[in-house]
């Protein structure tokens, strides 16, 4: 028995797992092959819908039900123009639940996903957010600072957590953004969380099909490697992603002045600028993820990237991950335990 049995009992029964670890949903990284080896591990495994088709996905959930008799979800896009079809994909596969990121779902697709009796799980950047999704319809909530990778909002998991927790009990609430270690479970699921989200650690793992330079440019990263992307004008905004510094970053930089400069010059409106910028990253991705270009390429990461030391199966990280907040706890009792001898004095 775990420490932490008592304190994530509620996202356990909600997620129908041993564990109440959640998946990130990273696109190219969070397929068949990772998603199985979470679930099976205990875990809750989330397939990344991104931008598949409804047959892409129908074939994507097909295959992960054919590694994994364990529950896992389906993270969708909320701007996906096939959002409904996509959420009847799941339906049909008797998908337990469906995550909803990128936005404030539609009423008709939480209508989708509750009459299709699967559990809708949302995202909530802010606390005014977080009791509107509940309003709506949300049966657990995931709160995710900036210190994740790939896309991020501006507010970090330390101060969402003091802001969100302590308020929100009507459904369980994961956290995620920064969490590598098993003391930072421990300490979040004492002020409240019923679970925790990681993405960073289990890109790097064993079972994830990314590239062996995808993996080894995390396992040489710091902390401070994984910055957001900058933007360079406030009438061209760039959406913040975090990802480890590259050559690739450096250039979107230069991308962005060159293009400024050109819309400045008149060869280019608004518009047509606009869309230069946020076409630069186009496939970026994929070229790191698959292809292994992690100079030019995305290499999505959170601040966690430091403590990936190794790459590891995912059983050996959960594993690692409750031995840690196991020991945490075990050496908190015994620092509040009294001294005998100072009793005794």
């Amino acid at each position: 028995m775990s420490a932490l049995d008592p304190l994530w009992a509620r996202g356990r029964a909600f997620l129908g797992t041993e564990t109440a670890i959640m998946g990130g949903a990273m696109s190219w990284v969070s397929e068949r092959h990772l998603v199985s080896a979470i679930s099976n591990a205990g875990g809750f495994g989330v397939i990344a819908c991104g931008s598949m088709t409804p047959e892409l996905l129908d074939a994507e959930i097909a295959a992960t039900k054919a590694l994994t008799t364990k529950p896992f979800g389906v993270n969708l896009i909320t701007m996906h123009p096939q959002l409904l079809e996509l959420i009847a994909v799941c339906v049909r596969h008797g998908v337990g639940h469906v995550v909803l990121a990128g936005g404030l779902p539609s009423a008709a697709a939480v209508r989708a996903v509750k009459e299709g009796g699967a559990k809708l799980v949302c995202f909530a950047p802010a606390l005014v957010l977080a009791k509107r999704l509940i309003r709506s319809g949300a049966d657990a909530l995931v709160i995710e600072g900036s210190e994740a990778g790939g896309h991020i909002g501006p507010v970090s998991l330390a101060v969402l957590a003091q802001e969100i927790l302590p308020v929100i009990t009507e459904v369980p609430v994961f956290v995620a953004g920064g969490i590598g270690r098993g003391e930072a479970i421990l300490a979040f699921l004492e002020m409240g969380a019923a679970g925790v989200q990681l993405g960073t650690r289990f890109a790097a793992s064993a079972e994830s099909i990314a590239h062996p330079n995808f993996k080894a440019a995390f396992l040489k990263a710091n902390a401070r490697d994984a910055i957001p992307s900058v933007q360079l004008d406030a009438r061209f905004p760039v959406i913040p992603v975090r990802g480890l510094a590259n050559a690739g970053t450096a250039r979107f930089v230069e991308h962005q002045a060159e293009t400024i400069r050109r819309f400045q010059a008149g060869e280019l409106d608004k518009e047509q600028a606009q869309l230069s910028i946020e076409h630069f990253w186009a496939g970026a991705l994929r070229r790191a993820v698959i292809e292994g270009d992690v100079e030019q390429g995305s290499v999505m990461a959170g601040q966690s990237v430091g403590m990936v030391t190794a790459i590891q199966p995912v059983a050996e990280i959960i594993a690692e991950l409750i031995a840690q907040a196991d020991a945490a706890f075990a050496a908190r009792a015994t620092v509040r335990q009294p001294d005998a001898s100072i009793e005794a004095a």
